[in-house]
């Protein structure tokens, strides 16, 4: 780890992934990114489905799909069926419409669950980095690059960012779960 800037930039992302994976999770209402690693065959290429249709949010609970292009009906139906959502689309012959069914109490549980699952695994990779961090600033004390009290002080820097990263993650877990468990 050659500064802190790298360290912070590294739990940064680790955040950035939390952040992203959670914003799959349904929580009940209808929710675009769910759609996010949908991809579509659109003329032999695959395509991500953002870019081959508009997606709103007419309804809570409620996703509209509609295609640049009418052919596309049929393949965005599939797709949305081999991504295994756990949605079933209906479709109008322009639009095609995704329901999100209320979630039960025990499936609620089993989410809250995977959130937190989720966010030790972030956890774990945030103090990874500050062993890591903490690794390269010994061995610099060891050769000589460092004093004593610099590491004393690197190492303190070190511990504080990963503080504040495992409180943002903490946040991050809270925030899902509530979301998750309003009814």
């Amino acid at each position: 780890m050659s500064d802190l800037t790298e360290l912070n930039e590294r739990m940064q992302k680790s955040l950035a992934a939390l952040t992203n994976e959670l914003s799959t999770i349904r929580a009940g209402r209808a929710n675009p990114h769910i759609l996010n690693d949908v991809t579509v065959d659109y003329y032999g290429t695959p395509t991500p489905l953002n870019q081959a249709a508009n997606i709103s949010v007419p309804e809570a609970r409620m996703l509209q799909i509609q295609p640049w292009d009418a052919s596309l009906i049929k393949e965005i139906e599939k797709a949305i069926l081999v991504a295994d959502l756990g949605l079933t689309p209906t479709n109008d012959g322009k639009t095609i419409r995704l329901v999100f069914p209320e979630l039960t109490e025990d499936r609620r549980k089993e989410l809250a669950k995977d959130v937190k699952k989720k966010g030790e695994n972030a956890k774990v990779a945030v103090r990874n980095i500050r062993r890591d961090a903490n690794d390269d600033a010994k061995k610099q004390n060891k050769d000589g690059e460092i004093s004593d009290d610099e590491l004393s002080n690197i190492e303190k820097d070190i511990q504080d960012a990963t503080d504040k990263y495992i409180k943002e993650i903490d946040q991050a877990i809270d925030d899902k779960t509530k979301e998750i468990m309003t009814v």
